[in-house]
């Protein structure tokens, strides 16, 4: 969710950096972008609504260059989507900015400021900034603007990454982070700073994470100056990036999402090769997992969006094979409830960025409340929930660039579907023969993924019947009700096709009542043990007129008819059968979004890191 890039150089124009670098942010959703360059006389701005390549176009027609800039692409949330409410702020012609994040306390900041005279241009939050940053630097005549920056950020309460620039610092740039991800990137004769490591990828690979409370002073040769949130002088390591910059590129493929749908079987595979290669062992969590994972007695799964999914799925798990009592809870809900902690109970963490700001703060307040035990499992390294959780496993699925999340995922299922073998064995629940088969049944998961994925031609017909649609129900039973919410919330993202799921038991508890022959009902129903309910509920379906769409196996023995369409997957996966029947509703999703012309991989509204509430 918005993006910042900012750059200090010694010899080449800035602005190049500026508009490739948001270019490459343009995934995390946005719907204005700005850039501010220091040039010879002033400090000169280029803001517009709508996408990079506007703003770009008019950042050439105005012949901006410079040695020192920032940018920024903003999604709205204080202020509507207006250029005078786009990236970055002034503070008169002397202090620019870009932030990300939200200042809660920027009503009463606003208010004060304007009894000390200044104007405000916009309705944001982040125009608080740029003006307390310009009276703290200039009240004292000192016009230091690190000094500056860290007093102005003493008063502001809530989440923010900011870079800051002067007109009369022609040679330094300020960044800030507390709650938004914020990294520094260290070049030859050029130092960069941005919300993300693809931002900066094309020209360096050694990378400075910042921590909550951390503020820099930045010149073209590096840090100058940096300070943790007790103020005290600090260093942080320079990391080098793993990052391929081909996985920032399409490729043959017509769309990020599609690319990385297509991706899974390998990102399926490089996720699972830990356990493959390893076996279920503690250690793969950290060093002291062993320990920790014999010293719990239940679990506590935070999440949002599809990494609540994926909890659920792994709920299921945990409880059937590791015997593991498992609560699953949505994170910005957790975070403002009273809730009754229990040191013995593990709080996991789930999220592609490992950035979330809802999950962040559910952990910090599981953490205040007595909570001992933490396990992150994320797919960025050095990202926040890692760094604050006493337990890791990284995915390994790669960068993700859709919106809509895909590999992610199905990654994370397998990452969960380990910790949940993992703890079996340690529990003395899973024997050797059994983990064996788990082995097994994890070797052959690539193969059987890209099995469905030959199977897109029929998918595709189906996504050419479903885009004159309005509305969609998606059913499943068990563990596969979870992937039933999965799929209807894909095709709401990019399809903008109101979608529901449900348990399928639950159809005649109301869901009924909508069933026509005008709402299709997609339903998740493998060769499992529920088979034979679910077909029960199906008939309740036709009864109504209703169009079933069913995604199921090669041994089921459903026989399509009027008013039934079926898609066979080859096999029967059996217990990772959730990851496999992912993707079908995947491909359902993507195919149906093509054919109604919607933004596949920036849908609108949407943004890939939520790092605001």
């Amino acid at each position: 969710m918005c993006g910042i890039v900012g750059a200090v150089r010694a010899k080449n124009n800035v602005v190049d950096f500026l508009t490739q670098g948001l270019a490459r942010l343009e995934y995390r959703g946005y719907d204005s972008a700005g850039i501010a360059v220091k040039t010879a006389g002033n400090i000169e701005r280029v803001r517009r609504v709508g996408r990079v390549k506007l703003m770009e176009k008019a950042a050439q027609a105005a012949g901006l260059n410079g040695l020192i800039g920032i940018g920024h692409t903003r999604w709205a949330t204080h202020g509507g989507v207006t250029e005078p409410n786009a990236h970055p702020h002034m503070s008169g012609d002397l202090i620019a900015v870009v932030h990300n994040g939200i200042i809660e306390n920027f009503e009463a900041e606003r208010t004060r400021l304007q009894e000390l005279g200044y104007v405000f241009h916009s309705q944001t939050d982040t125009e608080v900034i740029a003006h307390s940053i310009h009276r703290e630097y200039t009240q004292n005549g000192n016009q230091d603007l690190f000094a500056a920056v860290s007093a102005a950020c003493a008063r502001f309460q809530g989440a923010y990454a900011i870079g800051v620039i002067a007109n009369d610092c022609p040679d330094t740039l300020v960044a800030a982070r507390m709650g938004c991800p914020l990294l520094i990137a260290l070049g030859e004769d050029d130092t960069f700073i941005a919300s993300d490591v693809s931002a900066v990828i094309a020209f360096t690979r050694r990378v400075v994470f910042l921590e909550d409370g951390d503020i820099a002073r930045l010149s073209a040769h590096g840090i100058d100056k940096l300070i943790d949130k007790n103020g005290i002088n600090t260093k942080r390591d320079v990391k080098m990036s793993a990052l391929s910059l081909a996985s920032l590129e399409l490729g043959p493929y017509s769309h990020f999402m599609q690319k990385e749908i297509h991706e899974q079987p390998k990102a399926i595979g490089d996720t699972a090769e830990v356990f493959l290669l390893g076996g279920f062992a503690a250690e793969n969590f950290g060093e002291h997992a062993a320990e920790v994972f014999q010293d719990i007695h239940s679990i506590k799964i935070l999440a949002c969006g599809t990494s609540y999914y994926a909890a659920l799925t792994a709920k299921y798990w945990l409880e059937d094979i590791a015997k593991m009592p498992t609560d699953v809870e949505i994170a910005s809900e957790y975070r403002y409830r009273n809730v009754i902690a229990d040191p013995k109970q593990l709080i996991i963490t789930i999220s592609q960025s490992g950035e979330t700001l809802d999950t962040m703060e559910a952990l910090k307040y599981a953490k205040s409340l007595g909570h001992r035990h933490s396990l992150s499992i994320c797919n960025v390294m050095e990202s926040a929930l890692p760094r604050e959780s006493e337990l890791v496993l990284y995915t390994r699925a790669g960068a993700e660039i859709g919106v809509a999340s895909t590999k992610a995922f199905t990654t994370q299922l397998v990452a969960l579907f380990g910790l949940t073998v993992t703890l079996g064995k340690l529990r003395g629940l899973v024997s050797d023969a059994q983990a064996d088969d788990y082995t097994n049944e994890l070797r052959l998961l690539p193969g059987s993924v890209q099995h469905v994925l030959n199977l897109e031609p029929q998918i595709v017909a189906w996504a050419n019947r479903f885009a004159a649609k309005n509305d969609a129900l998606f059913l499943g039973r068990g563990i596969h009700y979870p992937i039933a919410l999965e799929g209807a919330l894909k095709l709401k993202e990019i399809t903008y096709i109101h979608a529901e799921a449900y348990p399928a038991g639950e159809l005649k508890h109301g869901p009924l009542a909508l069933v026509d022959n005008n709402m299709p009902v997609v339903v998740i129903a493998p060769n499992d043990s529920l088979l034979e309910k679910v077909k029960a509920n199906m008939q309740e379906v036709a009864a109504r007129g209703g169009e079933l769409f069913v995604f199921t196996d090669l041994d089921s023995e459903f026989h399509e008819s009027s008013g039934v369409n079926v898609i066979r997957t080859p096999r029967h996966a059996g217990i990772l059968s959730p990851i496999v029947h992912t993707i079908p509703v995947q491909l359902l999703s993507y195919h149906t979004a093509l054919a109604r012309g919607t933004d596949v991989d920036k849908p609108r509204n949407l943004a890939k890191s939520v790092t605001v509430e």
